[in-house]
């Protein structure tokens, strides 16, 4: 009774594993491992909803190994808690990085510094880990359903673009501006009903601009 008792409090407690959010996506993750194991040496996407629902991402780059480890609706602090699962144990060639919109739009006190030092914190265990190598981020795109958020989108993009160049073995892939029209909004074509989330348009774009950073 005693040890029934305990494990009712660690439940309600939200102790367990499970309860921690995202668990279900990164047990599913470890699940298609077990069943496949991914190739090494490839290059490995981690972040937020933009990845992963570009569920054909092969296809757009059919030269590239690709293994792709993003989560939706995740944030960079997301990222980190589940580091170990996500990153640490793929040996990439590359690491492609996607996310920090969703820490701003989860609360209106998320400011542009909070972020940088979660990108810090993430680039830190990353090179920590794997010294050499290269990281890529892909910089916060413009939705047409977050366009209040575009200016701290920017203000973060441009911060981890100047933190970026002084590292080595990194690169900024900007694709924000390629996404807006010529008065400076969100193009409405390449997005889904969600007006958040992009359509075959949008990734379109992306992969003009990602694939010349992408290691061979």
């Amino acid at each position: 009774m005693k040890r029934l008792f305990f494990v009712l409090l660690l439940v309600s407690a939200g102790i367990f594993s499970t309860a921690q959010p995202f668990a279900k996506e990164v047990a599913a993750f470890k699940k298609q491992d077990s069943i496949a194991a991914p190739q090494k040496n490839a290059i490995l996407l981690i972040g937020s909803s933009s990845f992963t629902l570009w569920k054909d991402v092969q296809s757009y780059f059919p030269s590239y190994p690709i293994v792709n480890r993003a989560f939706g609706g995740s944030t960079l602090a997301d990222v980190i808690r589940y580091e170990a699962e996500v990153i640490f144990p793929y040996e990439p060639k590359q690491i492609l990085i996607y996310c920090g919109e969703n820490d701003f739009a989860s609360s209106d006190t998320v400011s542009v510094a909070l972020v940088a030092d979660r990108f810090k914190k993430l680039f830190t265990d990353i090179r920590t880990r794997y010294p050499k190598v290269p990281i890529a981020y892909v910089s916060m795109k413009p939705s047409p359903s977050r366009k209040h958020l575009m200016p701290k989108y920017e203000a973060g993009n441009n911060w981890i673009k100047n933190f970026l160049k002084k590292k080595k073995k990194t690169a900024f892939i900007d694709v924000y501006h390629s996404m807006l029209q010529p008065d400076g909004s969100p193009m409405a074509d390449i997005f889904l009903g969600d007006n958040l989330h992009m359509n075959k348009k949008g990734y379109a774009i992306w992969q003009k601009i990602i694939e010349p950073y992408l290691l061979k």
